[in-house]
């Protein structure tokens, strides 16, 4: 299946090829009504769409389902990303990686080249993030097939036009293990220090797990504490899984000698202090809350 070259980075056109795929299989909605401009931000779907979130922050989820699918079915993104969110996790519907697979596609299809600093911009990168996952595993019983190198593609276009966090972990875990790629771990640690610097958690503890090892990389144990030191504070935080994290801190701190400690706490402190606009940035603008902002506009 073809990709379209958009911007000099190869976007994969995901759910024009899913159309292929499926056969006589249709997706949800109509994609061409969703890829009409006009149709996405009319009065009457932005209220359908306040409505819907409202339904679901107040817990009747059947009710906001059923907005959604109607602000979905005009085109808008953030309902789209919303239901596919909804379907991929079981959330007030019954769990369909499929039906989540073809929300993300239909908003791909039709904002996949939007510009990066377009308000629904979140959406559309966390919906390629979506879509490049599901092409890793594959989806059981259906077209969807694994497909890393689909994956990585899909991954980059995410990680490098829109420069999402969650994108770039992913492209710099698939470098670092070599799934798709051959095995890069500058590339790896490139990607996850992009990631990092949005205060993603997870490139932050693998960058700095990367930089203590000296993991074919030059070692530098003073950031590679300071990046485990951040990575553990910040999980902590927002209440992120940091068994592995913490694990990782202990090791690099007890070999470390107290200079190095010092030093990188002092660093990782600072880092801290100066970058809680980029840490919120990072993990609210693609959470649930950003369909709160959205159907506020």
């Amino acid at each position: 299946m073809s990709g379209v070259c958009v911007r000099n980075v190869c976007k994969v056109s995901v759910a024009l090829s899913l159309g292929v795929m499926l056969g006589s299989q249709a997706l949800a909605f109509d994609p061409q009504s969703a890829a009409r401009q006009d149709a996405c931000c009319d009065a009457a779907t932005m209220s359908t769409l306040r409505e819907a979130t409202r339904a679901y922050y107040s817990g009747d989820k059947r009710e906001a389902v059923t907005g959604l699918l109607a602000a979905a079915q005009s085109g808008h993104p953030a309902a789209q990303w919303k239901l596919g969110r909804m379907y991929a996790k079981g959330d007030g519907v019954a769990e369909d990686d499929m039906k989540a697979f073809e929300f993300f596609s239909q908003l791909i299809s039709a904002h996949g080249e939007d510009s990066p600093s377009s308000p629904d911009a979140p959406f559309v990168a966390s919906a390629f993030v979506e879509v490049g996952s599901y092409y890793l595993t594959g989806i059981a019983d259906t077209a969807v097939v694994p497909n890393v190198n689909r994956a990585r593609e899909i991954f980059t276009y995410a990680a490098s036009y829109f420069g999402d966090a969650l994108a770039q972990l992913k492209l710099g875990t698939m470098y670092l293990d070599g799934v798709g790629v051959d095995q890069d771990p500058r590339q790896a640690a490139r990607w996850f220090l992009l990631a990092a610097r949005k205060g993603q958690v997870d490139a932050q503890a693998k960058l700095g797990e990367m930089l203590v090892r000296g993991d074919q990389i030059e070692p530098n144990p003073v950031h590679g504490l300071m990046w485990l030191t951040i990575a553990l504070k910040r999980a902590e935080l927002i209440h992120h899984d940091d068994a592995a994290i913490r694990a990782a801190h202990e090791e690099a701190f007890s070999l470390a000698s107290e200079d190095e400690r010092r030093k990188a706490i002092a660093l990782a402190d600072q880092w801290l202090m100066d970058n809680d606009a980029a840490f919120a940035q990072a993990y609210a603008t693609s959470s649930e809350r950003a369909i709160e902002a959205s159907a506020t506009r």
